[in-house]
């Protein structure tokens, strides 16, 4: 994982003590309607977290229902589902939606959300699309079976080695002179993308157009996500969150690093494009009244990619769109990730864009706190001097009552999001509008969820996982030994 160079300890602030009353009268807990027509209760929002709680097959499973039921025991605004596949491609243990065959799932899904909130909590379900990436090879492996042989690799060869026969040598002499290189070596006669292979596995890019189902995609996207949000409706969602965040598909032809040359990439207008074509698609098909709406990223945090200035484009682009609201994450880039063993795959959330995404609370003097508001802010500032009103979640760092209010006050935002302090306590929405703000259990903000998501395994809270109960049917992992829901609050 990335360590700044500067590294300080930063102390959770004390929790404001709210009253029920002061709860009542807050921005916090008054309610929202976006342009679709739907009412949130108040203004908090857990946004998607992937809990690895599915199975090979993508299907809601009994995990994923108590996961996101005991969420909605905390009654928040709104939950949006974990980043779930529009595509029939295997995805591990990811939700998937890109089929009818997982409305019935999806369905059962939001029927146990409504019933744990009593009503109160509006669902939204994250429809992501994302490109392949391969393992790290083992270099045998690579030089023996992976690697397509050209001539140019025979005549780099060559060269390096002053062997002429090398150009017409067999291809497994060629195969084992290769294997033998040291990295100097390796980088003279290898590819750029080549040698990313593998040093870090294999990654499918959008500007890989010579492959044609990437090339395509600007034609087969739109109905994918079309499709895909229709079935979040016939299931019940109140609506759909567009995942254009990250490392993944829709944010990469949102880049500066978007380089393809078709009218989909390079100037800021092709790099919308695409966006604006599936944001598009999916409001023909589900109408005005079912709610669309758009996350991505305030800042790429990384070399040659988006910056706020970027962003703020962004933002009034999507919303002169119609979207109904837009979600704001920072980093999680793979064009930074930490070299992954050999094995396993890059995580996109290991440089330093990951620590801008997923800050711990061993961090620089800004810390961890808040730490993105400043430039989400200005996104949403942006989108109001373009004469628009369409509402912005924040996120990152903001687990206490007296902070999210300020960041609302102040007209930062207009929905806060809190993922880590939610799983830590997902009781804490009700908490606090019960004037039981010293209850609530707070997110210490380490990396322990986080290094759990890396290996994808189930995710559960360092400050609760190893508490035993006495719940009956409670449901543990690792022989027993991780509770994966929070314990029940005892009001």
């Amino acid at each position: 994982m990335y360590k700044p160079k500067e590294r300080l300890r930063h102390a959770l602030a004390p929790m404001a003590p709210w009253t029920a009353e002061q709860a009542a009268r807050s921005r916090l807990f008054s309610p929202l309607e976006l342009a679709s027509g739907l009412v949130l209760e108040d203004r908090t929002w857990i946004p998607a977290m992937v809990p690895w709680r599915s199975n090979e097959e993508g299907v809601v499973t009994p995990e994923v229902l108590a996961w996101y039921r005991r969420f909605a025991e905390g009654a928040p605004g709104a939950i949006v589902v974990e980043a779930t596949g529009i595509r029939e491609v295997p995805s591990g243990p990811l939700l998937r939606i890109g089929h009818d065959r997982f409305v019935e799932g999806l369905r059962r899904l939001t029927d146990a959300v409504r019933e744990a909130s009593r009503g109160k909590t509006r669902l939204f379900i994250q429809l992501i699309d994302f490109l392949r990436i391969r393992r790290r090879p083992d270099p045998e492996r690579f030089f023996s079976r992976f690697l397509r042989i050209t001539p140019q690799h025979r005549e780099r060869l060559s060269q390096l080695a002053a062997d002429p026969s090398l150009e017409s040598a067999d291809e497994t002499v060629v195969r084992e002179r290769l294997a033998a290189l040291d990295q100097a070596g390796r980088a003279l006669v290898l590819s750029e993308r080549e040698r990313e292979a593998l040093e870090r596995g294999d990654r499918e890019r959008v500007s890989d157009v010579d492959v044609p189902e990437i090339r395509e995609l600007p034609a087969t996207l739109p109905g994918l996500f079309a499709d895909a949000a229709a079935r979040a409706a016939r299931a019940g969602f109140d609506g759909v969150e567009l995942h254009y965040a990250h490392a993944y598909t829709m944010a990469s032809f949102l880049s500066r690093l978007n380089t393809r040359a078709d009218g989909y990439g390079a100037t800021l207008e092709g790099r919308l494009r695409l966006p604006l074509e599936v944001a598009r698609a999916v409001r023909d098909r589900v109408g005005a009244s079912f709610t669309v709406g758009v996350r991505f990223l305030c800042d790429e945090a990384i070399d040659g990619g988006n910056d706020v200035g970027d962003a703020c484009a962004l933002g009034v682009a999507l919303a002169n769109a119609g979207v109904d609201f837009v979600s704001l994450s920072t980093g999680g880039k793979f064009e930074d990730a930490k070299q992954p063993k050999i094995g396993e795959a890059a995580y996109p959330y290991t440089g330093r864009s990951g620590f801008e995404c997923m800050p711990t609370a061993l961090s620089d003097a800004r810390g961890p706190f808040a730490r993105n508001v400043a430039k989400q802010s200005l996104v949403r500032r942006a989108i109001r001097e373009a004469g628009l009103s369409t509402p912005v979640v924040v996120a990152g760092g903001i687990g206490e009552l007296g902070l999210a209010e300020a960041i609302l006050e102040r007209g930062d935002a207009d929905l806060i999001g809190v993922a880590r302090q939610s799983l830590a306590d997902p009781d804490w929405p009700e908490k606090a509008r019960a004037g039981r703000a010293s209850e609530i259990r707070r997110c210490t903000y380490s990396s322990y969820c986080e290094g759990l998501d890396q290996k994808h395994r189930m995710v559960t809270c360092q400050l609760w996982d190893r508490l035993v109960t006495d719940e009956p049917g409670a449901q543990t992992t690792d022989g027993g030994r991780r509770r994966l829901i929070a314990p029940r609050w005892e009001r």
